[in-house]
C-alpha cells in the first residue's frame, strides 16, 4: 500500500472522478467507481473517518424506529445492506442482540412491539442474524440482571449488527486505493476549477499534513462527500450574489463509555428517556460499556463539535433509570464523542424536532456541475454510493464525455481486504488461532484474537511482522491488547499519518483506555517517527494535537 506521501505525489495527475471527503461515503464512491473502470482521486483535508464516520452509534441496523415513522422503503433497504455488510466484512460486522424492555406505562404495549418485530424480520426475508423471540420478565432477568424489573412485562429480543465505523470506512477506502486510486488525506480543497463554461473542472489542492504547496486536480466530475462540511464544500464554488441554499440541519449526537464492571450488559439495551421519551441504547463493548446518543440541532463548526455537561448528564440520567442498582456518577465516564448527522434539510423547519428530520440521501447536481450527496446512513453506504456514480455517469453523458468501457463495480459480492479468506463459519477463534501460530506463538491468544476482530485475515501480516520483529509485540498500555506493531502497520500499511489517527481511528485507545491513551503517546510517536521520517519537530506537534484532541472530548468536565 503506498504510504500517505507517496499518494500526495500521484496526486495531479487527470482523473475521471475526483472525491472530496474521506468519510464513509466518499469511501465507498472511490471503491465503486474504481471498481467500474474509473480513475479515480479522493481527499480529505484530515483522516479517514475523521468526522461522522467515526463519531456514530457503531451499528450496521435496520433502523427498527423507522417502522414506527413509517419509512418501510429505508428500512427493507438498511436490512438488506445489513445482510451484504456481513459478508463483505464479517470481522467488522458482528451480531449483536438488542432487548427491548416494555413497562407499565411503555407507549407501546408488547403486542403491538412483538408485531412490529415480525414485520422487521420480515423485511429481512428472515435473513435477520437470529429470528426475534419474546422474553418473559424471570427470562430477561436471567440475561440482564442489572436491567430495572419493576414494572417490567417483558422484553422481545431481536438482532442487529455492530460495527467498528471507523475500522470499516479505512478499509473501503483501502480496497479503492489497492485497484489503483489514489486516496490522500491531509489534503484540503480550497477552491474549485471552472472552464470557460462555468462548470467545475477540478480543484486545487493544499497539503496540510507537511506543507508541501498546492496542486491542480483536473477531473472530468466532482463529487462532494464531506458530510456535515457539505455546505462549506458547496460554497466554495458560490459566485457572489447566486450563493448555494443550505442543504443540511445537522444535529449532534454524543456517546458516553464506562467501564464494564460500572455498567454490566451482555446485549444492546434499548431505552426511553425518562425525560423526552428519545431511545436511546446501552452497548457492550468488551471491556467497556457506552451509552448514546442525544439528538440536538448543531450550528456551530464541524471541528468544534463535543460533548457538554448537559449532554453527558443526559445520558448517565437515562442509564441510572434503567441500571438502578448501579447508579453511574459523571466521574464514571471515561471518554466521550461527538458526532454531526449531514441530515437533509425538511422544507419547514419549524415545529419538526431533530429526531423527526429524516435520514434520508439526496443527491444534488448545481448548476456548475458539482455532484453532491447528503444525509443518508452508515449501514446503506454501500447503496448511496452506487447511486452517486450512476449519477456520475449520467453527468458524463449529458456534457457529451466519453466514458471508458467500464464494468459491473461487484462491491456488494467482493469482500473487503480483512474479509478475504475469511472462514464461512464466522469463527473468529480459528482466525485468532492461526494469527498466534503465524506470530510464532509470540501474542497472547487475547491479543491474537483482537488482531483478528479488527484487522481480519489482516492480522497474519501484523502477526509475521511480530514474528520478525518481536519488540513489536509489546502492549501500548499494560494489560491491554493493543500493540506497537499496530502502530507500524497503520503508518506503513493504513494511511496513519498523526499520532491522533492512530489512538483514535487505528486502535481506539482514545475511548478505551482509562487515560485515552495519554500514558503511551511518546511510545506511539517514537514509533511513528521512525516510519514516516519526522523530525523532533513534528514528533512535538502530533502530540500535542493528539493531547488537544482529548482536552476537547473532556470540556465538558470544566463546565458547572
Amino acid at each position: 500500500m503506498p504510504t500517505r506521501r507517496e499518494m500526495w505525489e500521484r496526486l495531479g495527475a487527470d482523473v475521471d472522478v475526483l472525491v472530496v471527503g474521506g468519510g464513509i461515503t466518499g469511501a465507498g464512491i472511490a471503491r465503486d467507481a474504481v471498481r467500474r473502470g474509473l480513475s479515480v482521486a479522493l481527499v480529505e483535508m484530515n483522516d479517514l473517518a475523521f468526522g461522522t464516520s467515526s463519531r456514530s452509534s457503531k451499528l450496521v441496523h435496520g433502523g427498527l424506529r423507522y417502522l414506527e415513522q413509517g419509512e418501510i422503503g429505508m428500512v427493507f433497504e438498511s436490512v438488506s445492506e445489513r445482510r451484504t455488510l456481513m459478508d463483505l466484512a464479517p470481522h467488522l460486522v458482528n451480531p449483536l442482540g438488542f432487548l427491548f424492555p416494555v413497562y407499565d406505562g411503555s407507549r407501546h404495549n408488547l403486542f403491538v412491539i412483538n408485531a412490529g418485530m415480525w414485520i422487521y424480520d420480515g423485511l429481512s426475508l428472515f435473513r435477520s442474524p437470529k429470528i426475534h423471540r419474546k422474553l418473559k420478565p424471570s427470562e430477561v432477568a436471567e440475561i440482564e440482571p442489572a436491567l430495572d424489573r419493576r414494572g417490567l412485562k417483558g422484553a422481545p429480543l431481536y438482532y442487529d449488527c455492530s460495527t467498528d465505523d471507523a475500522r470499516l470506512t479505512l478499509e473501503t477506502a483501502l480496497d479503492a486505493a489497492a485497484e489503483g486510486a489514489i486516496v490522500c488525506t491531509g489534503a484540503k480543497v480550497r477552491r474549485f476549477l471552472k472552464g470557460e463554461d462555468g462548470r467545475i473542472s477540478g480543484a486545487v489542492v493544499e497539503d496540510t499534513l507537511h506543507g508541501a504547496g498546492t496542486k491542480e486536480v483536473r477531473a472530468r466530475v466532482v463529487i462532494n462527500a464531506t458530510g456535515p462540511w457539505t455546505d462549506a464544500t458547496r460554497a466554495l464554488s458560490s459566485i457572489p450574489g447566486q450563493e448555494h441554499r443550505r442543504v443540511l440541519r445537522p444535529t449532534k449526537g454524543i456517546h458516553i463509555v464506562v467501564d464494564a464492571a460500572k455498567l454490566p450488559v451482555q446485549h444492546a439495551i434499548v431505552c426511553f428517556h425518562p425525560k423526552d421519551e428519545r431511545v436511546l441504547f446501552a452497548i457492550p463493548w468488551g471491556d467497556r460499556t457506552y451509552i448514546g446518543t442525544t439528538d440536538t440541532d448543531f450550528d456551530g463548526d464541524p471541528k468544534d463539535v463535543a460533548a457538554t455537561r448537559a449532554d453527558v448528564d443526559y445520558l448517565v440520567d437515562a442509564a441510572n433509570r434503567y441500571f438502578p442498582g448501579h447508579q453511574l456518577e459523571a466521574a464514571d465516564v471515561i471518554a466521550t464523542w461527538a458526532g454531526l448527522r449531514p441530515l437533509i434539510a425538511p422544507p419547514q423547519k419549524a415545529g419538526m424536532s431533530e429526531s423527526d428530520v429524516s435520514r434520508e440521501h439526496e443527491i444534488l447536481v448545481g448548476r456548475d456541475g458539482l455532484l453532491t450527496i447528503a444525509g443518508g446512513k452508515l449501514t446503506t453506504y454501500r447503496r448511496m454510493a452506487a447511486e452517486v456514480v450512476d449519477s456520475a455517469l449520467k453527468l458524463l453523458k449529458l456534457t457529451g464525455q466519453k466514458t471508458p468501457t467500464l464494468q459491473p463495480a461487484r462491491t456488494d459480492e467482493v469482500p473487503l481486504l480483512g474479509g478475504r479468506g475469511w472462514p464461512e463459519d464466522d469463527d473468529h477463534d480459528a482466525v485468532a488461532a492461526k494469527v498466534r501460530q503465524a506470530s510464532g506463538e509470540l501474542l497472547e491468544a487475547d491479543v491474537a484474537r483482537h488482531l483478528a476482530d479488527n484487522y481480519g485475515m489482516r492480522a497474519l501480516e501484523l502477526a509475521a511482522m511480530v514474528k520478525a520483529e518481536p519488540a513489536l509485540a509489546a502492549p501500548l498500555v499494560e494489560g491491554r491488547p493493543e500493540i506497537l506493531a499496530q502502530v507500524r502497520f497503520g503508518a506503513e500499511q493504513e494511511l496513519a499519518a498523526s499520532v491522533s489517527d492512530v489512538m483514535v481511528r487505528r486502535t481506539q485507545l482514545f475511548y478505551r483506555d482509562f487515560d485515552q491513551g495519554l500514558g503511551c503517546v511518546d511510545v506511539v510517536a517514537d514509533e511513528l517517527a521512525r516510519a514516516l521520517g519526522w523530525d523532533a519537530r513534528a514528533r512535538q506537534e502530533s502530540i500535542d494535537a493528539y493531547r488537544a484532541e482529548v482536552a476537547l472530548s473532556r470540556r465538558w468536565k470544566l463546565e458547572r
